[in-house]
């Protein structure tokens, strides 16, 4: 995949919810306990296209939808402006920087409507280095619930550098 063309960023609609339903989907096992899934019910309900639909029209919740070439490359979502909620990029789309462009765009637009001094996530263990880079700190050791596992992190918020990675300036 090329990564001449720009990454779009805007707000998901409801028509996107399907599209992003699947992205999340094709890469939902790297974040429960079984490859399979088993166990992790709930969680596969709460990225079904209904559930994802229900995020995009709640106002507590910031979902944006990259676009590279007119194609999903990556969605991110933050709950009340202080939590990141989803973030996931398309697998032919990963380790480009989208990640890191989308997580600090939805960080920057969340805290300008509304500043917070700490920012949150709960990552998936695959995914605790990409968060150590953006400056996020595990506070504890990893919980499995529902059949997923995670390590809640926190971000301090006066550290962080909004700066776009190269090729997204």
């Amino acid at each position: 995949m090329t990564t001449n063309s720009p990454l779009i960023i805007r707000s998901a609609v409801a028509t996107d919810a399907e599209c992003v339903s699947q992205l999340i989907g094709s890469v939902a096992n790297r974040c429960t306990i079984s490859p399979t899934g088993d166990g992790a019910e709930m969680f596969y309900s709460s990225i079904s296209p209904q559930a994802i639909d229900c995020y995009i029209a709640d106002a507590n919740f910031l979902y944006l939808v990259g676009l590279l070439n007119g194609k999903l490359a990556g969605v991110v979502a933050v709950r009340d402006a202080r939590h990141l909620f989803h973030l996931f990029v398309a697998p032919t789309c990963q380790y480009q920087g989208i990640g890191t462009v989308l997580a600090l765009r939805a960080i920057e637009l969340s805290q300008a409507a509304s500043p917070s001094e700490i920012f949150t996530v709960n990552a998936s263990l695959p995914s605790v280095p990409f968060y150590v880079r953006l400056g996020f700190q595990p506070q504890g050791s990893g919980i499995e619930a529902n059949g997923v596992a995670f390590i809640p992190m926190q971000l301090a918020t006066a550290d962080l550098d909004y700066a776009l990675p190269q090729p997204w300036l």
